[in-house]
């Protein structure tokens, strides 16, 4: 039985929180969106897991309404309790993509009330990955939030680095900054009254296992996913049957998406390209106008896939040109752009293709919902944050889905190398 359940509120996010659970030690199980009824009988053929020892649930809440992202977590919220868990944790991103106008908030004080915890942690710090959080202030490889490359992103740029400055419009509690010397105290003398947040400073990973430790205790815990791997640990120690995880590769082709403009997807896309493999990228306008059909990058991908050549089609461009290309209109653009993608993976999976790597979290949600998989059992990382993940239903794929800003400059490369069945 599932002792730890998380919402995710996206999916990628849900992906990146799962793969910190499997590196803690647990069998993972994600699910795409809330489901219906009971879950089926978990088995181990093909080397599948056998017993899930903790559910993550993928919502779409980081751009949804808000009352549609509360109404949509708080459902998580009971499914998972009828599953049995002993914690929930709400997972969003380590640089608290929300505007003022956000769901963080809202979604976080619902699950507090309803969970009837007195207080819970603020805690998006991910320090592998850059992002470190001191004196309440959530920083990206020593830059302040605000002046990162987040403040251009094209749906949530942001604003401030102060956690409670993030917070102030968004949710009616309030927070207090802690530093990692106070925990242990504050954890045994927490005031009775709340609810309110605590955000404590968390620089390096061994702080992580600090605030596990104090707070695990908590019915309710929110953050990004760098202290999934410290409460796994915690959390295996108590159970008896041992993890298991799916095989990393699979016979067969892949293909590679990207439609993060992010700096590091940037990077990722101009390494694949000096390796000489082929590229196709999308121009909104022509997508549109009509004039970059899916029949014509599908000639293209036909064309120049191989056993030794795998075909990457992106639609990534840098702040300027995306901007350009906004004018066209923002919802408009990405549509087209995801909508081109997401049939694409799907006549790739009809095509026989059983590796689908794609980076974005836009990008890979609209992947995930046109290939229609349920249900993901979780494997090994390619980057952290990023693990493979083996379909259900579909045992013989692979499906690697990245946050924009996630992965080495090689983060292809080695995604490909993993997964491919010698």
């Amino acid at each position: 039985m599932a002792v730890l359940g998380c919402i995710a509120d996206d999916f990628t996010g849900a992906s990146d929180a799962a793969s910190f659970l499997v590196k803690g030690g647990m069998s993972v199980r994600l699910y795409n969106g809330v489901p219906r009824g009971s879950l089926p009988e978990t088995c181990d053929r093909q080397g599948q897991p056998d017993q899930t020892q903790a559910l993550v649930i993928a919502l779409k809440s980081r751009t949804q309404k808000t009352q549609d992202a509360v109404a949509d977590s708080l459902e998580a919220a009971r499914f998972l309790l009828s599953q049995g868990v002993n914690q929930i944790y709400f997972k969003y991103c380590s640089t608290f993509d929300s505007t003022p106008a956000g769901n963080i908030g809202p979604v976080a004080d619902a699950l507090m009330q309803y969970l009837d915890a007195p207080y819970t942690l603020l805690c998006p710090a991910l320090p592998v990955n850059g992002r470190t959080v001191e004196d309440g202030k959530l920083m990206v490889n020593g830059v302040p939030l605000h002046e990162s490359h987040m403040k251009d992103h094209p749906l949530t740029p942001m604003w401030d680095c102060r956690i409670d400055k993030l917070m102030e419009p968004q949710s009616q509690y309030p927070c207090v900054s802690l530093r990692v010397d106070q925990l242990t105290d504050f954890a045994q003398k927490a005031p009775s009254k709340g609810p309110f947040y605590l955000v404590p400073d968390y620089k390096v990973d061994e702080d992580g296992e600090k605030i596990a430790a104090a707070f695990s205790h908590l019915p309710f815990l929110s953050g990004g996913s760098g202290l999934l791997e410290p409460l796994a640990k915690i959390w295996t120690k108590k159970l008896s049957l041992p993890a298991k995880i799916p095989e990393n590769t699979t016979a067969g082709r892949a293909l590679l998406l990207a439609g993060s403009c992010s700096k590091a997807t940037l990077g990722q896309i101009a390494w694949y390209r000096r390796q000489g493999q082929p590229c196709c990228q999308l121009e909104p306008r022509k997508v549109l106008e009509g004039r970059q059909t899916i029949e014509d990058v599908w000639t293209f991908i036909q064309a120049h896939s191989s056993d030794t050549n795998t075909v990457l089609v992106y639609s990534s461009d840098t702040p300027e040109k995306v901007k350009k290309s906004q004018e066209l209109g923002i919802e408009a653009v990405a549509t087209a752009i995801e909508n081109l993608i997401a049939a694409l993976a799907a006549r790739a999976v009809t095509a026989g293709y059983t590796r689908i790597i794609s980076a974005g979290g836009e990008t890979s949600g609209a992947v995930t919902k046109k290939l229609g998989f349920s249900s993901y059992w979780m494997g090994q990382s390619v980057a952290p944050g990023v693990p493979i993940m083996v379909p259900v239903e579909r045992p013989d794929i692979r499906l690697i889905l990245k946050s924009g800003n996630f992965g080495q400059e090689d983060f292809f490369g080695r995604a490909l190398a993993m997964t491919a069945k010698q």
